[in-house]
């Protein structure tokens, strides 16, 4: 992938996670993660190629400019976003997958002098609250969450969410979460929004009450349908007109206007490098 596609590529993520973001260009110059990440790239390579005290000298003007300290070591996936950026520390044999996010004061750090593998591996999709401290040569599987201000120092299974000092396990993924979690997904769409955070390990009870809906709204659907064919079968007739569609536009409208913006932004980037 070239400069240009993956600088592209960097931005349209940070739209998707920032909702502040609102033009290319203001990403490009305002967002010190990422001009951190993109230092990184650079020193990453004189760090591979043996440069070593050149490497370290720009990840050290890096901090300076940015304050966010990343190893040269380190190893970085693709759409990596660190929001904010103040007070990340990434050690030097840390890996870091693809679409991972981490917030302000995170540190991924080791627990020991000796040389080796000595700091934490980020899977894909890892989210990492601000303030947490992930310690030592762990692994954080795809989809694993950490809380604000947590202290993390044993393995987080994949799709896991873990608070507290140490880190324990407060919502973990089972058959019934998953079914209740698509479920409440595919009732969401069917009436026209997007049921972000309804997820059953979020603790907002905002979000809690509208899966309740859903999942009150799902059974009464399928009641209703065994109703009616029970009725038709006995040689009624019911249910045989069609429910209106609901008129969702003026809750797409918003959506689409500010998508097609991205888009334009980030395809008339080219002349602006």
């Amino acid at each position: 992938m070239g400069v240009i596609a993956r600088l592209k590529e960097d931005i349209e993520s940070i739209y998707h996670r920032d909702p502040a973001a609102n033009s290319s260009f203001e990403i490009l110059v305002n967002y010190p993660g990422m001009h951190a990440i993109w230092i990184h790239r650079i020193s990453n390579k004189l760090w591979n190629a043996k440069w070593h005290l050149l490497a370290r000298c720009l990840s050290t003007f890096s901090r300076w400019l940015t304050g966010v300290e990343i190893h040269p070591g380190a190893t970085i996936g693709r759409r990596f976003f660190i929001d904010h950026g103040m007070g990340v520390v990434i050690g030097e044999t840390a890996e870091i997958g693809d679409d991972c996010t981490l917030y302000h004061g995170v540190t991924l750090g080791g627990t020991t002098w000796q040389a080796g593998k000595r700091h934490p591996t980020l899977e894909n999709n890892v989210v990492i609250g601000a303030g947490a401290q992930i310690l030592g040569p762990i692994t954080m599987h795809d989809g694993a969450r950490v809380g604000s201000n947590s202290v993390v120092v044993k393995d987080v299974a994949k799709d896991t969410t873990v608070v507290g000092i140490p880190g324990r396990v407060v919502a973990s993924p089972s058959a019934q979460s998953k079914e209740q979690t698509e479920r409440r997904s595919a009732m969401a769409k069917k009436y026209g929004f997007d049921a972000y955070a309804v997820s059953p390990d979020n603790p907002d009870p905002v979000a809690s009450a509208i899966g309740q809906m859903l999942d009150h709204m799902h059974l009464m659907d399928s009641k209703v349908q065994e109703i009616c064919q029970a009725v038709q079968t006995m040689g009624g007739e019911v249910c045989t007109e069609k429910l209106p569609e609901l008129n969702v536009d003026d809750f797409t409208e918003a959506e689409q206007e500010a998508a097609e913006k991205r888009k334009q932004e980030i395809d008339k980037f080219d002349p602006i490098i």
